[in-house]
């Protein structure tokens, strides 16, 4: 099948399709008379692992990892195992600090509500963040929020202008 149909066919793009076999994850067979590229059960089959495996958190390099194994006849179950288990330790680990996150946030909001706007000085860009990241340093000094948002973007993916997830470059 062509790229548009194995696209439809599985719910996804063409640029998905085609992204996935630019980077080696899927072989297609070129025609001979026009050149267009076809894919077959097998390739089908890989695409949706693809696809499942991105939905549960797996990046292009575990799936790379488990594809070397079985396209060298040894099972990948013990690594996909392997790979969603630590998935759900990251995930556990980024709640955490997203309800970490919005307690510092609706502490802030409750702190900064009855204070009154005021005009940048050449010391402080806005006198709200400054207080705060004081307050902030005095009882948390462990982890800041800047360490937080740091921490939950580096664990962020892409996502594409179809808005299929790619990894953060």
């Amino acid at each position: 099948m062509k790229v548009s149909n194995l696209a439809k066919a599985l719910n996804t793009t063409a640029d998905t399709v085609r992204y996935y076999t630019k980077i080696g994850l899927l072989h297609p067979q070129k025609s001979q008379l026009n050149g267009y590229m076809f894919y077959n059960a097998q390739q089908q089959q890989r695409l949706s692992f693809i696809l499942t495996a991105r939905h549960l958190g797996f990046s292009v390099k575990d799936i790379t990892n488990i594809f070397h194994e079985t396209d060298n006849n040894h099972t990948g179950c013990k690594l996909v195992r392997d790979i969603i288990k630590q998935r759900l330790v990251e995930v556990e680990q980024q709640f955490l600090d997203a309800q970490a996150l919005m307690k510092l946030m609706k502490q802030a909001i409750g702190e900064w509500d009855h204070l009154p706007d005021k005009t940048p000085t050449s010391q402080s860009i806005c006198h709200l963040m400054d207080s705060f990241s004081a307050i902030q340093s005095e009882i948390n000094p462990a982890k800041s929020l800047t360490e937080t948002l740091k921490s939950t973007k580096a664990n962020l993916t892409e996502t594409d202008n179809n808005g299929e997830m790619h990894e953060n470059k």
